[in-house]
């Protein structure tokens, strides 16, 4: 039972990063309308930036997130303006060569500047343990799921309290009439794609001290949030929240009892299952109604 337990426990603190990671996605998807393909390079960008800190300037993970946290909104706002608004009239199709693309690209240019070694950012207090009743887990995993979901739970309000998130749910609903009554709309796509690379790159940050990186990685996220959005819905971020909970207790559920190698395995069954019994998601509804912040 105890071994179930501490399972289960590893399973949420990590399903809690995955749902960060999910949501950014569910945002630049609800908003831009674009799925985002190069979405797990942007975890991995802010993984490596997190290694070269620590190792060049021995700058803590939890200190230099402030530093990369604003630079990836501001790198997302770039790509949002000078790769994606031009093809933002362009078919799903082109959009989606167009990410797949630039998904190569940067991990390409990762192996030129790092190398294909993995790489991991050893902070030593991240890899103390803290114990509860039998239960333990690590400083680095506890502050990751904390953050993780403090920053959902913001990322809640933001669009259902304030002024921007209800443009941003505007824009999701109907981008013409949105328009029609002077929201500025490709401002407000350069925030939605803003904020969810910050998220990403977050989630980057905070997984940084306990999962290695190398230039491949970013393929793994972007599967493991495509993996989270169906089973939370389109467009659902409440739905991505338990989702990503749900797949990262499936995928340490799967690892201790069935096989670590079957991890991967485990995950995608899961996925299959749920596109053929419930394509919309088990939290989703219509496709009509896959809008942001709104479920």
């Amino acid at each position: 039972m105890n071994l179930l337990v501490q399972t289960l426990v590893a399973g949420l603190l990590l399903g809690g990063v995955y749902a960060l990671i999910a949501v950014g996605l569910n945002l630049i998807f609800g908003v831009v309308k674009i799925i985002n393909f190069a979405h797990g390079e942007l975890v991995m960008i802010a993984m490596y930036a997190t290694f070269w800190m620590w190792t060049a300037w021995s700058l803590s993970p939890y200190i230099s997130i402030f530093i990369i946290t604003p630079l990836m909104f501001g790198f997302g706002v770039l790509l949002q303006r000078f790769i994606l608004q031009p093809m933002q009239n362009s078919s799903p199709t082109i959009k989606i060569f167009v990410t797949l693309g630039l998904s190569v690209l940067l991990q390409n240019l990762a192996l030129v500047l790092f190398g294909g070694q993995y790489r991991s950012t050893t902070f030593p207090w991240a890899e103390q343990n803290f114990s509860v009743l039998g239960v333990t887990a690590t400083y680095g995993r506890i502050t990751a799921f904390l953050v993780a979901i403090a920053l959902v739970i913001a990322l809640f309000y933001l669009m259902k309290k304030t002024l921007t998130g209800k443009v941003l749910r505007a824009l999701a609903e109907d981008r013409e009439t949105a328009g029609l009554i002077g929201i500025p709309v490709k401002k407000y796509y350069l925030v939605a794609m803003g904020l969810g690379t910050a998220m990403a790159a977050i989630a980057g940050v905070l997984i940084g001290p306990f999962q290695s990186v190398f230039p491949l990685a970013g393929a793994h996220f972007t599967l493991l949030a495509f993996v989270v959005v169906v089973l939370g819905g389109l467009g659902n971020m409440a739905g991505s929240l338990i989702g990503g909970l749900f797949l990262g207790a499936v995928e340490t559920l799967a690892g201790t009892y069935i096989d670590p190698a079957l991890q991967q395995v485990a995950v995608f069954a899961v996925f299959i299952i749920v596109l053929l019994v419930r394509p919309q998601g088990i939290f989703g509804g219509s496709a009509r109604n896959a809008e942001v912040g709104l479920k």
